[in-house]
């Protein structure tokens, strides 16, 4: 085993290293000052190795941190009555939806699809040493963080102590369960295509853990240290079934023949897999002319795409709009932190409106099933033609992204009218435009870099590390504006201010800079 455990990690250190190395090499401003020997250099491999032993770390503590703060200790911070029972209420329920979407078993990772298919290695091993090394990654990453949390919101020590294993306990219960189920019909379960019945319970399981506590419905500690328990010694039990199986390679042949086998034709798959997508009907389009006939054709084209997610994001959203006006109705002290949430924290929006945001989606799709192709016209990359596009392009996705956002700056107006309303009617008005300001601004931030950036070559996979690194920093701006507070009138203007000054750098910047970027990458 522990010769199987080094030449697991040994293959995944090697890729992450070429990984960086790659990386470094698409830096446009690092670039030039290395040579085309990259990967021959012992020093920068050094350097190299450094990065993937940290990135190691940050994968074990640093998920786990971010876990706990804003799923559960800042949420739970927001709803009256006891911090341990509704500490516990919350990591009960998540941690179901944790291991229903993630075991680490059936994740389809380029590294597995080396060892297994590419150097034929044991699978059974395989999985045996890589499975208890993640297992032990969640033990080791979430200890500290339980014991901190925990300690701090009132448990007893072996209530801490019980939160890792429980977590370890409930992913190997799913996957034992999904092993099961392929010895017994043949079902592939694949993380990256979920079952619709995950999608279904998610939700659910969500509004259990976060709609309940608002209307003072919250599993007592005793019940939930009974269930941890439990679930331990359930898992446990299950681990039994993780051992004994032994048809690992042909379960992983059938898992990565769905991804991993077939990346070298990521061109043809993504062009098939998007066809069931894409109505071949007769529309509005047909009465356009140039590149209003090119975007209509290619929205009517991609309805599903380009709007469902928003769609279903928006019924999301009304459905805990809803959940909290009643409890603001119900209980004087949701109304009471409503309201001071509604005056003192719309940069926590920030985050949200981010997350919300179809702007990856979006571009994405434009390069899948339209760009890839125009792109090798000249006429297509001329400054007009690139400006005239992208005001079209920026007028359709914005126009996406408002269906959630209008939804959200309404919903937030109404919850501060329900919850006390405020002595200035301006904050009604600023809540719900600098929403709908965030909205535009990510829409113009995303299609911007896309076109100063075009991350893809010719064969759909993205070959820029500028632009893996601008999408990194946009996510953790968002991410620090969750600490700021400032009120609302301030914040509020600024980002109005804001959002129309980018959206006519963006412009600009387009226009100038796009003819020279907006290409197919080698």
């Amino acid at each position: 085993m522990s010769k199987t455990f080094q030449i697991i990690f040994s293959l995944r250190n090697t890729y992450r290293v070429n990984s960086v190395l790659y990386s470094l090499k698409q830096i446009p401003l690092i670039k030039k000052l290395l040579p085309d020997q990259l990967y021959g250099i012992w020093g920068l491999k050094i350097f190299a190795n450094v990065i993937s032993v940290l990135w190691e770390i940050v994968a074990v503590f640093g998920g786990k941190f971010l876990y706990f703060l804003f799923l559960i200790l800042l949420p739970g911070s927001l709803y009256p009555g006891s911090e341990g029972e509704i500490f516990l209420h919350l990591l009960l329920l998540l941690t179901i939806v944790g291991a229903c979407v993630n075991t680490y078993m059936f994740d389809p990772a380029k590294d597995k699809y080396y060892a297994v298919i590419l150097m034929q290695m044991d699978a059974w091993r395989y999985t045996m040493v890589d499975y208890g090394y993640s297992m032990a990654k969640v033990l080791v990453g979430f200890l500290p963080f339980a014991f901190l949390a925990g300690l701090e919101k009132g448990l007893a020590w072996w209530q801490c102590l019980l939160i890792p294993l429980y977590v370890a306990g409930a992913k190997i219960i799913v996957a034992s369960r999904s092993l099961c189920s392929y010895e017994k019909n043949g079902a592939i379960t694949n993380e990256n295509h979920l079952e619709k019945w995950v999608w279904i319970r998610i939700p659910l399981l969500l509004v259990a853990s976060y709609g309940l506590p608002v209307l003072g419905l919250v599993v007592p500690v005793g019940v939930s240290s009974g269930i941890m328990l439990a679930v331990i010694l359930f898992g446990a039990a299950s681990a039994r079934t993780i051992i004994r199986f032994s048809d690992y390679r042909s379960m992983y042949q059938q898992i990565l023949a769905n991804s991993m086998i077939q990346m070298d034709r990521a061109k043809t798959q993504l062009g098939t897999a998007d066809q069931k997508y894409i109505t071949m009907t007769k529309t509005a389009a047909d009465r356009k002319r140039g590149f209003e006939y090119l975007n209509a054709l290619f929205i009517a084209r991609h309805q599903k795409i380009l709007w469902k997610a928003s769609e279903k994001i928006t019924l999301v959203i009304l459905g805990l709009l809803l959940v909290m006006s009643v409890a603001v109705r119900v209980f004087p002290q949701a109304g009471e932190a409503t309201n001071r949430l509604m005056l003192t924290y719309l940069p926590y929006f920030v985050f949200i409106m981010y997350a919300v945001n179809r702007g990856t989606g979006f571009t994405r799709a434009l390069f899948m099933n339209c760009d890839r192709s125009l792109l090798t016209y000249s006429f297509y990359k001329q400054p007009g033609p690139i400006l005239k596009l992208f005001q079209i392009r920026l007028r359709e996705i914005v126009k996406i992204n408002l269906l959630p956002a209008s939804v959200i700056g309404a919903g937030l107006v109404w919850l501060l009218y329900l919850s006390g309303g405020t002595e200035h009617w301006v904050n009604y008005a600023v809540l719900f435009i600098s929403i709908i300001c965030m909205s535009v601004f990510f829409s113009v931030h995303y299609l911007t870099i896309y076109y100063l950036l075009q991350p893809y070559n010719a064969g759909t996979q993205m070959k820029s590390t500028t632009y893996q690194i601008v999408l990194s920093a946009t996510y953790l701006v968002c991410f620090a504006f969750m600490q700021v507070r400032m009120p609302t009138i301030l914040f509020g203007g600024m980002t109005i201010v804001f959002c129309i000054l980018y959206s006519v750098i963006a412009c600009v910047l387009v226009y100038y800079l796009a003819p020279r970027t907006f290409r197919l990458r080698n």
